[in-house]
């Protein structure tokens, strides 16, 4: 990766390295193949959780590895699916009595390594099931031949399913409230800037001033289309409105997440943050967790990403569970 700040070899491995380092009473650093997996386990677990995917948009996995979430994530190299031997030895590491649980995000890649990684186990006699996210308003199209991508609820998921997880729930139940959590899942992002090429340096691709790419991608997928910026206000609202008004019929309460896509100040996103949550208001959700900040950037990307799920009442105590990671908030940060 052409970059100031990542050395020439092997920057995702000594990027693990280097989050073990910081982290050591959280996370434990295998290195032939790659991954990570959690120091605590609450003892009534009875399925490992393993997540993963390309490196670059970090604090998603590796991030949120830890008790109360994630038991391994597996990363790839910057923008490419992790190999299927590092999944099927990270699952095979942290599999419970009842098995292992892959969180998959929509990608062709994940999709194909996670497969032949659930084989292997299988071959084994481990059980293993997936939860596929795909939350991207913006690739929810007849004319998309894999469908909708998987970005921000992928954190969402994670969280809840964790929480599900620790009360002793076994395989086939958390598979199926993964796949309701991720089908009442919904995101949209816009980009002012590119993100750095990992490839040839500079900017992955051009965008006049004054423009949006709205829809654009975690692996700085460029949108559908190229947009006027039309103001803060109104490109908050029509986000905002375009999100909820594809949530589930009937929802009266949503987690709501606002991401920013790497080179996104804070200042900014609470500022998105405020309006949406009034917004929300006005239609008459109400907002029962949120989280802000970066969690699933494309390197650094300019731009921020709003995910909304509708949330079920019985999922509240799984989001509000105890989850000690590198990234996850605590909890009186998120209520």
């Amino acid at each position: 990766m052409n970059s100031l700040f990542l050395p020439s070899e092997k920057p995702v491995e000594e990027a693990l390295s280097g989050l073990a380092l910081a982290h050591p009473g959280l996370l434990t650093l295998h290195e032939d193949p790659l991954y990570v997996t959690a120091r605590e386990r609450h003892p009534d677990r009875r399925v490992g959780l393993v997540s993963g995917g390309g490196s670059g948009h970090e604090p998603l996995h590796t991030g949120f590895v830890g008790a109360g979430m994630l038991d391994a994530a597996v990363p790839g190299r910057v923008f490419a699916s992790p190999h299927n031997r590092q999944i099927y030895e990270a699952s095979k590491a942290v599999a419970g009595p009842d098995g292992v649980l892959h969180v998959v995000k929509n990608y062709t890649g994940d999709r194909i390594n996670f497969g032949i990684a659930a084989e292997r186990l299988r071959a084994d006699g481990i059980p293993v099931a997936r939860v596929l996210i795909d939350d991207d308003l913006a690739t929810e199209s007849d004319q998309t031949a894999t469908g909708r991508r998987g970005t921000g609820a992928t954190v969402i998921v994670e969280k809840l399913l964790g929480g599900a997880a620790d009360t002793g729930a076994g395989l086939d139940e958390l598979a199926g409230l993964g796949a309701r959590i991720a089908a009442a899942s919904r995101s949209v992002a816009v980009a002012a800037r590119a993100q750095t090429s990992p490839a040839r340096g500079g900017e992955a691709f051009p965008l006049p001033a004054g423009t949006l790419e709205y829809g654009v991608g975690i692996h700085g997928e460029r949108a559908a289309t190229t947009v006027e910026h039309p103001g803060f206000e109104q490109l908050v609202d029509r986000m905002t409105h375009q999100v909820a008004d594809a949530l589930p019929a009937g929802a009266r309460s949503v987690l709501l997440l606002v991401g920013g896509l790497g080179a996104t100040t804070l200042l900014e996103l609470h500022a998105v943050h405020a309006r949406v949550s009034r917004l929300l208001g006005e239609r008459g959700l109400d907002v029962a967790g949120r989280l802000v900040g970066t969690y699933v950037p494309a390197l650094d990307m300019s731009g921020f990403s709003l995910t909304m799920t509708a949330l079920r009442d019985d999922w509240a105590s799984h989001w509000h569970a105890p989850a000690r990671t590198v990234a996850f908030p605590a909890q009186e940060a998120v209520r």
